[in-house]
């Protein structure tokens, strides 16, 4: 059985987080993706190269660009990562290579966009969040807002949509047979995974109350996280109320005996909060694992990194399933590792990569200039 992409060949410039996880999606799922290097780099810090391949090449030297436009020449998709005007100005904007291949994808991988007031700013994962709002609704109540790390815009809202702009635009092409490019911008991206909390604030369902006292943003005791006995934490996340009913039960409430408050009085969910973290305090987080293992009360412990499984790619395909990750696999790949592979693959003759080395244009293992 063969991956759900397998045959499609990707090249991806070098960047760092959003770019690569786009690629990873891609090769992870089957794809044959290419990461272009620069060639002057010994290592690269990227550890989302699972199942890539690299070639080094020197983008500041016309030999360079042009192995790079003939490499677009037999691709499928390219991903690049830099700022708006960047792969114009080295003369690899989409122009350039749509035109010598009209059914290259050409994917824009950016925080702000190409367009606007932010556009040639630079911003990281925060600051995206930022912009698009979403940041504002994330945080305790009387807090400052509080960020995910960077999981929301560089990951999320870029990587991910940008892998899903690549396989929509794959899919028209199939009917149109013409490439396009994917413009897909991280500010543009977490604001579109926030279109629930955007329209539920605009229809007042919910997210209308100050940051941090709402149900699902730390206000209500049923959905929060508890510290435990043995300094540990448990989830909640008993919205419903028969679910509320059963998380009772596990932390030994009963709403009648103890004249406990309706679910939904907000005035109460202070003191609430203050019962619970007094009630998970007794136990060990083990302890409370047994309790609610198994139940509908919505309580799970919070594990650390070293206690989740393996990431896996997702979602599972039950007939073409993703390529299977190893713990034996090389978390870093090496800058320039099938350099000369790949050149051989896209057609250049042994004289035309003896002349891209005499000239500086790529490097990367066996093609040292003696060696060749």
């Amino acid at each position: 059985m063969s991956a759900p992409l397998t045959g499609l060949k990707v090249l991806e410039i070098a960047g760092l987080a959003p770019a690569p996880f786009a690629g990873k999606i891609l090769a992870d799922f089957g794809a044959d993706v290419v990461r272009i290097d620069r060639w002057t780099s010994v290592m690269n810090l990227d550890v989302l190269a699972q199942n890539k391949r690299s070639i080094a090449l020197n983008l500041k030297s016309p030999a360079g660009i042009e192995a790079l436009i003939r490499l677009c020449e037999k691709a499928d998709v390219i991903i690049e990562p830099f700022r708006p005007g960047v792969m114009e100005r080295l003369g690899l904007g989409p122009d350039v290579l749509l035109k010598r291949n009209p059914r290259l994808i050409y994917a824009r991988m950016t925080g702000f966009g190409q367009e606007g007031h932010y556009a040639k700013m630079a911003g990281h994962d925060i600051n995206y969040l930022s912009i698009s709002g979403i940041l504002n609704t994330l945080g305790r109540h009387d807090e400052k807002p509080a960020f995910p790390i960077n999981l929301l815009a560089d990951f999320a809202g870029g990587g991910l949509m940008c892998a899903l702009g690549v396989l929509l635009a794959l899919q028209e092409r199939a009917r149109s047979n013409k490439g396009q490019v994917v413009d897909a911008a991280m500010i543009d991206g977490v604001s579109y995974i926030g279109s629930f909390v955007y329209n539920m604030h605009k229809t007042g369902a919910l997210f209308q109350t100050p940051r941090g006292t709402g149900q699902l943003d730390g206000g209500a005791p049923f959905y929060d996280t508890y510290k435990t006995k043995d300094g540990l934490y448990m989830a909640v996340g008993a919205i419903e109320s028969e679910f509320y009913k059963v998380l009772l039960q596990g932390l030994g409430l009963d709403a009648e005996k103890d004249k406990l408050p309706e679910q939904m009085d907000t005035n109460s969910w202070p003191k609430m909060k203050e019962l619970f973290t007094k009630t998970f305090s007794t136990k060990t987080q083990a302890e409370w694992v047994k309790i609610f293992d198994q139940t509908d009360a919505c309580v799970t412990p919070v594990l650390d990194y070293y206690e989740m499984p393996t990431p896996a790619p997702a979602p599972k395909l039950q007939r073409t399933p993703a390529i299977k990750q190893t713990k034996e696999q090389e978390m870093f790949l090496e800058v320039g590792g099938q350099s000369k592979a790949i050149l051989e693959e896209a057609g250049f003759s042994e004289e035309e990569i003896r002349d891209l080395v005499a000239k500086n244009a790529v490097t990367g293992v066996g093609l040292e200039k003696t060696s060749l």
